[in-house]
């Protein structure tokens, strides 16, 4: 360490600057990080600080003007981590800043103060806005498959269950599964914002302030919902890094399965999608090759998701419930990543979805040579013919297996055949041929569930309508959030610039 001179020291504890090592290993890159992530975020906490101060009678109202004027001017390039003049911490730049350019000293002027709630309140903000952010672009992404399964829901394709083709769909109902999973994240995503949309300023190192801050008005000055209750939990608690990032998590996981559904259908076996040239690859070795990597690159990145979890998890577990710096900066060190990742793999897949075509014929083909009607054949066997259901699924399922050793397709139904089947298993049917069309029609085969939710293409169309007006609802929700900060900060430079 060595002995601090020139600027006024900041401790009276600590005499020394930082060593070259503690800066450039650890003190420079995070100071570097803040200055590019928070630095927005503490000027937004200085100016309502400085409102504060001149309600508080602390300083004059023309102090805080001034103070409002040389916070305005900050900016990254402004502030440089010095470990003798700063000790490389933002705050103390930011203080050392805004003094070098006021026409007056201002004594007061951090008086009752702590980094501890500063900090925590800059983190929050920064990823407040980071999950609005990311809200917006999974809307973005909801709102594009919630197009695309409209316009294909009236499309048969094979749907399967156990890697095995099972029953007709339509792409579309499949997308609507896919924009309801966006829908319930959207909504989770909402509950953790609100959750955590607590001001922590005001809650000093730990234990609260010594003068009377009106805590409720500031956090309004900052576009919080509300202030944190306890000042303990405004600077210990960083669970709300774990909770978005499990979201993100969760997401991610739900999304590496829907790209896992579009390599399989893009496979030269499946061949049910298209993407254009732009977003495809190709082979070096083998020209013949159109590649997708687009989806691979999808699927890889949201893997890095859940590890950004863990990696909060693990960095605030077993740590003592108080200010540390091991869990407000170690344990939040991969946030902006999280966040950058998810929004990359929202764009990328969004996209995707904007691009993507559905190949009709190659649907339709894989639907014909596929006997996915067995299900509807042994109702048909029950509710018409009065076999058992039990029963009806060996006929059914001996009846298909006999026509595939014929070398029958669906669309070339045998009722004799099947009237065979049914005698040899002791039942007399009446009407084999129309039990049939239940394996025969593919078009007839989309439309037979009744049920609410289910692949039928009205039904599809209830369900999207009713997502529609979802998306809607939500959007709305993330721009009344939006407004109350947007309005928190106007009101915090209209009382700078007022002297109040």
């Amino acid at each position: 360490m060595t002995q601090n001179s020139g600027p006024a020291p900041l401790s009276g504890r600590v005499a020394g600057s930082p060593s070259a090592l503690w800066h450039e290993e650890v003190l420079g890159p995070h100071f570097q990080y803040e200055v590019t992530r928070l630095l927005p975020w503490y000027i937004a906490i200085e100016k309502v600080l400085a409102v504060e101060y001149a309600r508080l009678g602390v300083i004059t109202d023309a102090d805080a003007r001034a103070l409002g004027g040389a916070l305005h001017t900050a900016d990254a390039e402004a502030l440089v981590a010095d470990p003798e003049a700063n000790m490389s911490d933002i705050s103390f730049a930011l203080e050392r800043y805004v003094e070098q350019r006021l026409p007056r000293p201002v004594p007061s002027w951090h008086v009752d103060r702590s980094r501890n709630d500063l900090q925590a309140t800059a983190q929050l903000m920064f990823g407040r806005h980071e999950l609005a952010g990311a809200a917006e672009a999974l809307l973005g992404f909801g709102e594009a498959v919630h197009r695309l399964a409209g316009a294909n829901r009236e499309l048969p394709m094979p749907g399967h269950t156990h890697f095995q083709a099972a029953q007709i769909i339509s792409p579309g109902y499949y997308l609507a599964a896919v924009s309801e999973q966006v829908l319930h994240t959207l909504r989770r995503l909402l509950s953790t914002y609100d959750g955590l949309d607590a001001s922590p300023l005001g809650s000093g190192a730990m234990a609260g302030q010594e003068l009377a801050w009106d805590r409720d008005r500031m956090a309004r000055l900052l576009g919080f919902q509300r202030s944190q209750p306890v000042a303990l939990t405004g600077i210990a608690s960083r669970g709300w890094v774990a909770e978005v990032t499990a979201d993100m998590g969760v997401l991610g996981l739900a999304l590496s399965r829907f790209a896992t559904d579009l390599l399989t259908w893009g496979s030269s076996e499946f061949g049910f999608i298209d993407l254009p040239d732009e977003l495809c690859g190709i082979s070096s070795a083998m020209p013949q090759k159109k590649n997708f990597p687009v989806l691979e690159r999808i699927r890889g990145r949201t893997a890095h998701l859940p590890t950004y979890h863990l990696d909060a998890v693990l960095g605030q577990r077993n740590t003592p419930y108080t200010n540390l710096v091991e869990v407000g900066k170690e344990a939040g060190a991969n946030l902006a990543n999280a966040y950058a990742t998810l929004r990359s793999v929202l764009r990328l897949f969004t996209e995707v979805i904007d691009r993507l075509v559905f190949r009709a014929d190659r649907m339709r083909a894989a639907c014909e040579r596929e006997y996915l009607g067995g299900f509807a054949l042994a109702n048909t066997l029950t509710l018409q013919e009065g076999v058992p259901w039990r029963r009806a699924q060996v006929v059914a399922g001996a009846y298909i297996v006999a026509a595939m050793e014929a070398g029958l397709l669906p669309g070339e139904p045998d009722p004799e055949l099947l009237r065979s089947v049914a005698g040899e298993r002791g039942f007399t049917l009446t009407d084999p041929a129309s039990a049939l069309d239940a394996v025969r029609d593919v078009d007839a085969g989309l439309r037979r569930t009744a049920s609410a939710g289910s692949a039928h293409p009205d039904a599809t169309a209830a369900v999207l309508r009713e997502q529609e007006g979802e998306y809607a609802r939500l959007r709305a929700e993330w721009a009344r959030r939006a407004a109350l900060v947007s309005a928190g900060f106007a009101e915090t430079d209209a009382l700078l610039g007022a002297g109040r």
